[in-house]
């Protein structure tokens, strides 16, 4: 949890706001990936990539 409230901080001091959406995006991308590695669904997520 120190890491999210460090790049909190990071973003709202140095005002990077337009780096949000692409962390949010990366995160997204991230547990769709790990989940549909684990689930009968996976052959067609990984054809999608």
């Amino acid at each position: 949890m120190s890491f999210i409230s460090e790049m909190w901080g990071f973003l709202k001091q140095r005002k990077k706001w337009w780096l949000f959406p692409i962390i949010v995006v990366l995160l997204f991308l991230g547990v769709f990936l790990v989940l549909g590695g684990a689930s009968a669904a996976a052959p067609f997520i990984y054809s999608l990539f």
